[in-house]
């Protein structure tokens, strides 16, 4: 406030009437485990209006979305490497012993919770899949 950005002010405003809006629907005090989801659905939402955006060549309200997601990305914790998200993925599929596409659900259900703001997890999936089918 004191350095007058007035569009991250905005940015982080918007973010925590997210968060008092999803405490008031559910009755509860969110902890930083709910916080940081409710980070990545905006981070999600930002994204994907942003190439909706790009497509209709409106490039102005790009920029302003990509703003967001940088202000946004500043509150989650450290994002992990290719090496170490592919490590977890490996752990993980020894650890549940699967062995084809079909267990993906069962790998993808054990590293959403190791791996909760700490990777793309979109991005995860695919790798997950290209481990199982290959």
């Amino acid at each position: 406030m004191r350095a007058r950005d007035a569009a991250r002010l905005s940015a982080i405003r918007l973010l925590l009437a997210a968060v008092k809006q999803r405490e008031v629907d559910e009755r509860i005090e969110l902890t930083d485990a709910d916080v940081l989801s409710v980070i990545e659905k905006m981070l999600k939402q930002r994204r994907e209006s942003i190439v909706q955006f790009e497509k209709a060549a409106r490039t102005d309200l790009a920029e302003a979305e990509k703003f967001e997601v940088g202000v946004l990305s500043a509150y989650l914790p450290q994002q992990l490497g290719e090496a170490e998200i592919q490590k977890e993925i490996q752990s993980v599929i020894a650890e549940t012993g699967a062995s084809g596409i079909k267990d993906m659900g069962k790998v993808m259900a054990a590293l959403k919770p190791r791996l909760a703001g700490k990777a793309d997890m979109g991005k995860v999936s695919g790798l997950v899949k290209g481990r199982l089918s290959g």
